[in-house]
């Protein structure tokens, strides 16, 4: 494992049975591998990564439970998406879904957060902005659907 982070979140998810998560476990090895210097921490019961002196905005996060692992973008919206397996959540964040028996596809994972990465400084200047964008926009996909 490699940070005691990830150790802190194991044991809460697990009661102490690290082995027990080896999604959590994957994703963090394969997050860590695409971007070293990350800053992470157990914050709101997920596994956050975020660059030094940035925790507001936070890169990504592991979520885990007993149905599954999530991994989470907090401006998922800025990022593509080539495989086509994000989905929506709030006005910014995307989420990729892993089932318990899914094997963590840990490059395609490191290209995401590597994308991620690089669309940080813009998701920082422009947050506000991104989030009424995306609002914007799903108000007028809902819209063309009601008129169907």
């Amino acid at each position: 494992m490699s940070s005691p982070a990830l150790r802190t979140y194991l044991e809460r998810l697990t009661g102490g049975d690290v082995e027990a998560a080896p999604n959590p476990t994957a994703l963090d090895a394969a997050i860590v591998a695409a971007e070293p210097g990350f800053v992470v921490a157990v914050k709101y019961k997920i596994l956050m990564y975020a660059t030094p002196g940035d925790r507001r905005h936070w890169v990504c996060a592991i979520s885990a439970n007993r149905g599954g692992t999530s991994l989470r973008f907090l401006y998922g919206v800025l990022l593509d998406d080539p495989l086509d397996v994000l989905r929506p959540g709030t006005s910014t964040l995307k989420t990729w879904d892993f089932a318990n028996d899914d094997e963590i596809p840990a490059g395609a994972v490191g290209r995401y957060v590597r994308v991620a990465v690089g669309r940080l400084e813009y998701f920082r200047a422009n947050a506000r902005q991104v989030a009424e964008e995306t609002k914007a926009a799903l108000a007028a996909a809902m819209g063309s659907r009601r008129r169907r």
